[in-house]
């Protein structure tokens, strides 16, 4: 079992239950899923770069990623519809909750000047969005394998439309948000 689920079926949910003054422990909010997408422009010209965006997300998240097509043509990007533009992962159960952990323990104490995760990066239904400039910053990744440095969107999707609900529990998983 991953170390972050264990963590959160023994001991915070029942602090969360109890902290945001929920009846039932079905209501405490949990994770559902975490996506974590790469968007490749430059794939509509070159269709290596793809490949090299999939085998770094799947080095990442330990997964094969699906790979993301254009939904209409916009002649400004030179973009035709049904090109390949990028690829996608969504995680869910032990995998979730063991990238999850490499991210907060691992990845984000990596990033060059980082001073916290923002706490406005919530929508309007309780998910949360993290945007990564460097691939690198995973220690999976050989940065001498790699051909350029690739951002990357994660988002965390939770089973609350309550964003304070959400917040409390990502702070919970020690997720490191600014002061």
């Amino acid at each position: 079992m991953a170390r972050l689920k264990k963590y959160y079926q023994t001991q915070l949910r029942d602090e969360l239950k109890n902290k945001l003054n929920l009846k039932n422990i079905f209501e405490v909010p949990k994770i559902t899923k975490i996506v974590v997408n790469i968007g490749v422009g430059e794939a509509a010209s070159d269709s290596k770069k793809i490949e090299s965006a999939t085998s770094d997300l799947t080095t990442i998240t330990g997964q094969k990623p699906v790979i993301t097509k254009a939904k209409k043509s916009i002649a400004g990007f030179k973009l035709r519809k049904g090109v390949n533009i990028g690829c996608k992962v969504t995680l869910r159960k032990d995998r979730m909750y063991e990238f999850l952990d490499r991210l907060i323990y691992i990845a984000l104490p990596r990033v060059r000047d980082f001073k916290g995760l923002s706490r406005k990066s919530f929508d309007a239904n309780g998910n949360y969005s993290i945007g990564i400039k460097e691939q690198i910053i995973f220690p999976e990744i050989n940065y001498d394998k790699i051909d350029k440095v690739r951002g990357m969107d994660v988002s965390i999707v939770t089973s609350t439309s309550n964003n304070n609900h959400a917040l409390e529990l990502l702070k919970g998983f020690n997720l490191p948000f600014r002061k």
